[in-house]
């Protein structure tokens, strides 16, 4: 039976849960050994990097918890730093989510929760009082809402094709920002739209006496594939890599396959990513076309099942690759033209899923720690107007609109479980640092 909106505020009691730091244990077992003690000292860092990484914990609390029972293709990690800007295959520069690690079918609600949720963590820990994170959180719910029942009113090809042009949105702000913050994100836009292959062989390469590139070392987190390995294992690898490549070329649409054929593989290295993410195998791929000049780096990043699955029971894919692939290109307004999976044997012989994208193109994201309160509103605002034209993009739009227009206050019961969940976060993140300070789990500390 579907939960009134007033129970959706429940928030999962300390006592009777499943011990957060042995769900990140379990997690850590199919991860790279020698990189776990990175993503623990990342985690550990604040409330809200923790935060970020324990995706898994907060998915058991939800299962926990009253549900609306409208389902819907979820983010399944939807907080505040996993929205950012891109370019489009048209060159257009587009607010939208960026990560989609977890995607997978599950109550709407859920992508709501973990994005108000982060807001009040995020908040909290840039120094802002409760009445203000509060209404952050509120924010999001209220926006969401607002967007949700006004795409019903739109023609589905009309919400298929709605996206947040960045260009527009900041004339569409106009006087909503002030001179300092319009000149910061100007600088912000100009930083993005010049991350692409060619500033990343600037960034994460070395240029040999022939004019030719490398990719750099900076163990642990780059690590070029030739140092992680002796010779012969390093020529295995390589072979490897390259047979997903070849997988992952068949699986491509013809006139993308013609692209990626002027392309050829120059050099590989591990490197470390994100927050939640470290420990996963993910490897880059310098590649070149005419000459050193031209080239592409595409990531090979490990799909392990979604942390959602353990709680909902839905129809998979034979590829994990393959379903980070499928949601990000349902939920998001435009995808990477790169986008494709592969798989292949780990050194182990056990098999891994990969998903395969560009490793750069105009990529870019808000710095949480500088954001102001008033800045926060309009950031919640935005990711909370995003999240719905995600959602939207599914015929489930109808049945979350119908449900969001039943008795109760949606922002109020969203707003008591975010500032609820940020305490239970905090609670956690102490066990989580005395499981390092005792010796439990360990910590590598990166200079």
């Amino acid at each position: 039976m579907a939960a009134a909106i007033t129970e959706l505020s429940a928030c999962p009691d300390r006592s009777g849960r499943t011990d957060p730091v042995s769900i990140l244990e379990g997690q850590a077992r199919s991860r790279v050994a020698e990189l776990i003690g990175v993503r623990n000292a990342r985690m550990a860092a604040t409330t809200f990097t923790f935060y970020r990484g324990a995706a898994a914990v907060m998915t058991a609390d939800l299962a926990s918890t009253p549900g609306s029972g409208v389902y819907t293709q979820l983010c399944g990690d939807a907080h505040l730093s996993n929205f950012g800007v891109f370019n489009t295959p048209e060159r257009r520069m587009i607010f939208d989510l960026n990560d989609f690690d977890e995607t997978s079918p599950g109550p709407f609600e859920w992508d709501v929760k973990r994005l108000a949720a982060s807001f009040v963590v995020a908040g909290r820990q840039n120094g802002f009082d409760a009445a203000t994170t509060r209404d952050h959180a509120a924010e999001v719910a209220r926006w969401y809402r607002r967007w949700i029942r006004s795409s019903v009113s739109q023609t589905t090809m009309d919400t298929w094709y709605a996206r947040i042009d960045v260009d527009e949105m900041l004339s569409d702000l106009g006087d909503s920002l002030d001179s300092s913050t319009t000149k910061r994100t100007a600088k912000g836009l100009r930083k993005a739209r010049h991350r692409n292959s060619i500033q990343a062989v600037g960034k994460l390469c070395v240029i040999d006496d022939a004019g030719r590139p490398h990719i750099r070392s900076d163990p642990p987190l780059l690590v070029p594939v030739r140092e992680l390995f002796p010779d012969d294992a390093a020529d295995i690898i390589e072979q490897r890599i390259a047979s997903r490549l070849d997988e992952y070329r068949k699986a491509l649409p013809d006139y993308i396959r013609a692209l990626v054929d002027q392309f050829r593989v120059v050099d590989v290295a591990r490197k470390v990513v994100g927050v939640g993410s470290v420990g996963m195998r993910a490897w880059i791929v310098l590649m070149c076309g005419r000459d050193a000049n031209d080239p592409l780096f595409l990531q090979l990043k490990e799909a392990q099942p979604s942390v959602l699955v353990e709680h909902i029971h839905t129809a998979g894919y034979p590829n994990q690759g393959q379903r980070v692939v499928e949601g990000q290109r349902l939920l998001q307004a435009a995808s990477d033209l790169f986008l494709g999976w592969t798989w292949g044997f780990d050194e182990n012989g056990e098999r891994r899923d990969f998903y395969v994208r560009q490793l750069r193109d105009g990529k870019g994201s808000v710095v949480v720690e500088a954001l102001t309160p008033e800045q926060m509103s309009l950031y919640a605002r935005l990711c909370a107007r995003t999240l719905a034209q995600a959602h939207a993009r599914t015929a489930s739009r109808h049945q979350i609109a119908e449900y969001l227009s039943g008795p109760g206050k949606f922002a109020t019961a969203i707003a008591d479980f975010a500032e609820a969940y940020a305490d239970l976060n905090e609670a956690d993140h102490h066990r989580f640092t005395d499981a390092i300070a005792t010796g439990r789990l360990e910590s590598h500390e990166l200079i």
